[in-house]
């Protein structure tokens, strides 16, 4: 029996069919997708999509979450992390103290090394080159994935070296991917509201394009149910799909469930499972360019990511020892997890637990 065959809902039979001939959906069908209550069907798609890049394989990583400072000149209304300078519980490391973390996390197995943290004004970008050198020293073959695009725009501006100098250098210094943290959302309306500081979404996007010719690879966000339209959704994947059609640098999209906990931001109430659902499955669809769609168990929780393998989702996030930024902001998860749990998540859905870093290395 073929995809179309398997779909009762007709409009959902027609993004099939485009499907099946790797036409890339539309505005429109996207839309409709976002907005469906035939998620069987929807799901369906999606895992074809997902099926045909990766099988019946999910992967997991075993890693650790640097955040070197919670100092950030945006303090953005979306975040609970950021403080201000002064703030009783604002922090920066010292490299002493982040070489000490990475003793303690090699010595536990880690294979890689997730790096964000808020601007900090007092922060050149020696301090970040011998942070990394630090990391490659303790084990040389960790993979770092370090600084989201806010980051490293910040860091060519207080630096006042070309967005190309501050990768060239930053790369020598060890840093093997860029994660995708800072997009939010990229309508501008709504971006207004919740991070008016941040760079804006085309700037991001230029910031990536950057990356993608410096050699790396880098993740991509969205961030969902807080101001947001199905609209505004619609055109943050279409954006990405373009870009990816232009440098094929994206080698997953990570969907990130809006937490507002200690946020100035009023979300527009719990997500629902449909929801959630509705969210992966779609930007399975629309990225049919882009590898890997992941849900990070520690923001959906361990039963929704068991859900979503069925609906698109390849990769279930890692361990992330010390994660600080979505439990700022209220989430119920715990701050780790270990690798028997994540493979039990992946396995007892039915699918195959496979161990990787944010390079899918060996796979």
């Amino acid at each position: 029996m073929n995809l179309t065959d398997r779909i009762n809902n007709k409009k959902l039979q027609e993004i099939a069919g485009k499907v099946c001939g790797d036409i890339p959906v539309s505005m429109e069908d996207a839309l409709y997708m976002l907005s469906t209550n035939d998620i069987l069907d929807l799901g369906i798609i999606a895992d074809y999509l997902r099926k045909k890049w990766h099988g019946d394989i999910t992967y997991y990583g075993v890693n650790m979450n640097l955040n070197y400072t919670n100092i950030c000149e945006l303090r953005c209304p979306l975040c609970a992390f950021s403080c201000d300078m002064h703030d009783e519980n604002a922090f920066l490391l010292s490299h002493g103290e982040i070489e000490e973390r990475m003793n303690r996390a090699v010595g536990e197995g880690i294979d890689e090394v997730h790096i964000v943290g808020g601007l900090h004004p007092e922060l050149k970008l020696g301090y970040f080159e011998k942070m990394l050198r630090i990391i490659k020293r303790v084990k040389p073959d960790i993979h770092i994935v370090a600084f989201t695009a806010v980051e490293y725009e910040y860091f060519a501006k207080v630096n006042n070296l070309s967005l190309e100098e501050v990768f060239k250098r930053l790369i020598d210094a060890g840093v093997d991917a860029v994660p995708g943290g800072g997009a939010e959302i990229f309508s501008p309306e709504i971006r207004e509201k919740i991070a008016p500081k941040k760079i804006s979404g085309e700037k991001w996007l230029d910031v990536m394009l950057t990356a993608h010719k410096a050699g790396l690879k880098t993740n991509a966000t969205i961030l969902y149910n807080h101001l947001e339209t199905a609209g505004d959704i619609a055109d943050h994947l279409l954006k990405i799909r373009a870009l990816q059609d232009e440098t094929g640098g994206f080698k997953t999209l990570v969907p990130l469930q809006f937490h507002e906990g200690n946020t100035q931001v009023k979300s527009k109430g719990l997500s629902t499972g449909y929801d959630d659902i509705r969210i992966y499955s779609t930007s399975r669809i629309v990225l049919q360019n882009v590898p890997h769609i992941k849900a990070l168990w520690m923001y959906i929780g361990d039963k929704m990511a068991q859900t979503l393998q069925n609906f698109g989702v390849d990769d279930i996030g890692a361990t992330y020892h010390n994660e600080k930024v979505v439990h700022a902001a209220g989430a119920k998860t715990p701050d780790y997890g270990t690798e028997s749990f994540l493979r039990r998540l992946i396995e007892t859905a039915g699918f195959k637990a496979v161990r990787t870093a944010a390079d899918y290395r060996n796979n």
